[in-house]
């Protein structure tokens, strides 16, 4: 029966649900999004799974009708309790471990966030890693607040044309139907500051995005006070040409810091996550200049405030403008500045006398901190040797460039199939303790988990991928008659190993490797005994021909040739794709052309629902695989030659998928069970879930780089 106080409580819990929906922390509780989608399923599922869409379309009355349910009412009740719990929580790592950081936090500086698909600002892995290292940062109660952009038309919508032409379109995002609130002043109005580019004084507001305990402010020229050109100015991410990028890095960098001033936020330390934001290191410089101090002073006090994160051994990754175009968009900036234009220009030059050499954000972000770092062990070693012509007077391993191997928040990559199945044996509470050690030791016992319960959870993870996937590829139609419903639901097989790959669409990831031996591959996915079954995924750049190409190619493959049936593409990759990939896929496959993936993530959220990483011995792989924990393709070594390598890397890759994941995959007892598969799948849960974590991460930049030393 309902509580005789039950309708005085009504208000409360809708009071409790609205903040609730626009604080993502939603975004990592299963039983938190749970609530939202039993209040409307439909507008759950089509919405990208966004709460403060559902509570548009539920009427105040309905809500009010629903919560007299004593059973749901139960249900949101005992998530807001959990919810307020965690907001209020004083026993903290970072207020045992970093206290100070709680009166002067870490300003965390990123130009893109990918913290859920019912916000469309990230584009790819540099997002996500922002969005779940802010996500951690919250877990761990560090004194933390996130700077970026809101971009107004997000990243693109992917489709495909008739000749399977990556088409992006692009969709307003509305902030009142988005987890977000208006930064307001005292009197309730927006708070507004604004920045000098080119002959511009350029306005802008903020937006706050909600992150468990901290919050990340994205920054809006969307104002009627600017010209057209600079209303736009967030309009896309990563949607302009070089005149819009370094308009976008100037108001990432200074006019964050700005805001931060505005509202009294004063820093210890400031983050650049990728050089996008360095232009933050010329303002404080501006700063400190102003209040008297000579350059070189001010200069040494601006590094001993900033740490820079690198995340890319690609030459094309790093921004460089030419001095005729950093002089139209920051002239009246750097006039600002004590010094001169030449001594400003030379911050961003390996040589700083070099008139002709372009200005690089990586290299004055180098320059501008205390301390950097690559994001895995490899990938530090490839940047001391990338940056040592700043460093000319020291040995390549002495370059003061070190590494702290990314991870993943692995929460935030749960579903309800795997959230329930680790709760059944491990309590409701598990996931907030997803990144220990000792609990995921205990996978490895058959008397916590069976074998039985293990395969079983496996085939319902599948078939969930599958049903995805055939409800994705009709309404695609794509080698399909969109009236065919029979031909949709005999697409893959639930028995089938499912090999998944899934990522940006750059050359360097080499997308279509595992084809290059195509009729052995058609073999194998055809047999009848032991088939296989393939599922890609992934946009390219919108500037990025040769990417599409690659998506042409794998489209043109799945359906006009013998793998049609064992290959799909799945358009408009997005956080829930890979939610529904890293969990549904048997395989992760990750082939880059080493050692250009500086870390890469997206196999480190495979553990937890028990698929196995295939990969180049790269990045954070190299670090992680021990033999027993997943699959290497080659040795921990590369030729210098492009083609070689190429040549060498799709034999080595054709060869552990024929002759190790597939025997392992298919030999069965006389159960039916793939004993030996199972033990790789226990063993890659314990070795990797509690290593490959963001929890470990921060904790680490918090120790090693952010407290005072």
């Amino acid at each position: 029966m309902t509580p005789v106080n039950g309708n005085a409580q009504i208000p409360a819990l809708a009071a409790g649900l609205n903040r609730l929906a626009r604080n993502l922390w939603w975004s990592w509780n299963p039983p938190a999004q749970a609530l939202f989608k039993e209040l409307s399923s439909r507008c759950w599922e089509n919405l990208r799974h966004n709460p403060v869409a559902v509570l548009h379309e539920v009427s105040a009355a309905e809500l009010r009708v629903r919560l007299l349910d004593p059973v749901f009412a139960a249900k949101v009740r005992a998530v807001l309790a959990e919810f307020e719990a965690y907001l209020k929580s004083e026993k903290t790592w970072g207020r045992a471990n970093a206290p100070e950081l709680l009166e002067r936090p870490v300003a965390y500086f990123s130009a893109e966030f990918g913290f859920h698909e019912s916000l469309p600002i990230g584009a790819g892995g540099l997002g996500i890693l922002s969005a779940d290292h802010a996500k951690s940062a919250s877990d761990l109660g560090l004194g933390f607040v996130g700077v970026g952009l809101f971009y107004r038309e997000g990243y693109f919508t992917q489709t495909v044309d008739p000749v399977n032409w990556q088409v992006e379109t692009y969709t307003p995002l509305l902030p009142r139907h988005l987890p977000l609130e208006a930064v307001l002043d005292e009197q309730g109005e927006p708070v507004i500051c604004h920045l000098p580019i080119a002959e511009a004084k350029v306005c802008f507001r903020a937006w706050r995005a909600a992150v468990g305990r901290i919050s990340v402010y994205l920054l809006d020229t969307d104002l009627p006070e600017n010209e057209p050109l600079y209303r736009d100015l967030t309009r896309r991410l990563y949607g302009g040409d070089n005149t819009i990028r370094i308009m976008q890095e100037l108001l990432l960098g200074i006019g964050g810091l700005r805001l931060l001033r505005a509202l009294g936020i004063d820093p210890s330390v400031f983050h650049m996550n990728e050089g996008h934001a360095a232009f933050l290191t010329l303002e404080l410089l501006r700063e400190k200049t102003a209040s008297g101090l000579p350059f070189d002073t001010a200069w040494e006090a601006v590094r001993a405030e900033c740490v820079f994160t690198t995340h890319t051994p690609v030459e094309a990754g790093h921004d460089r403008f030419s001095p005729d175009l950093l002089e139209y968009a920051a002239s009246r900036f750097i006039k600002s500045i004590p010094g001169g234009r030449e001594r400003i220009l030379g911050l961003g030059r390996v040589r700083p006398e070099e008139g002709r050499e372009p200005f690089c954000m990586t290299v004055l972000a180098l320059k501008g901190s205390r301390a950097a770092n690559g994001v895995s062990e490899l990938h530090g070693r490839v940047s001391r040797a990338m940056w040592k012509g700043l460093w000319p007077d020291r040995a390549e391993a002495d370059v003061p460039i070190g590494h702290i191997t990314n991870g993943v928040h692995a929460a935030s990559w749960l579903n309800g199939t795997t959230y329930r199945f680790w709760s059944r044996r491990a309590g409701g509470d598990w996931a907030a303790r997803v990144e220990d050690p000792a609990f995921w030791a205990r996978v490895e016992d058959p008397a916590f988990v069976s074998d039985e319960e293990l395969w079983a959870f496996r085939y319902e993870l599948r078939r969930k991928l599958i049903e995805f996937c055939r409800k994705r590829t009709l309404l695609q139609g794509r080698g399909l008659n969109p009236r065919d419903f029979m031909v949709s639901e005999t697409l893959f097989s639930p028995d089938a190993l499912t090999v998944g790959f899934a990522r940006r669409f750059a050359t360097y990831k080499r997308a279509s490797l595992i084809f290059r031996h195509f009729d052995a591959i058609v073999a194998l996915a055809k047999d009848a005994q032991r088939p296989v079954q393939f599922v890609f995924a992934g946009k390219a750049h919108p500037r990025d021909d040769e990417g599409k190409r690659l998506i042409q190619h794998i489209i043109h493959l799945s359906e006009h040739t013998a793998l049609k049936g064992s290959l799909i593409f799945l358009e408009d990759f997005d956080v829930q794709v890979a939610r529904r990939m890293v969990s549904g896929c048997d395989v992760w496959l990750n082939n880059p052309r080493r050692p250009l993936e500086a870390s890469g993530t997206s196999g480190q959220k495979c553990g937890v629902h028990g698929c196995l990483n295939l990969s180049i011995l790269d990045g954070w792989w190299r670090e992680a695989f021990d033999g027993t924990n997943g699959f290497a393709i080659g040795p921990d070594s590369h030729p210098d030659n492009i083609e070689e390598q190429d040549r060498i890397d799709a034999e080595n890759l054709f060869k552990v998928l024929s002759e190790k994941v597939v025997p392992a995959f298919y030999e069965r007892d006389a159960s039916g069970l793939p004993r030996r598969w199972l033990g790789m799948i226990r063993r890659a849960a314990s070795t990797l879930v509690p290593c490959y974590d963001t929890r470990r991460m921060v904790q680490e930049y918090a120790t090693q780089y952010y407290l005072p030393r």
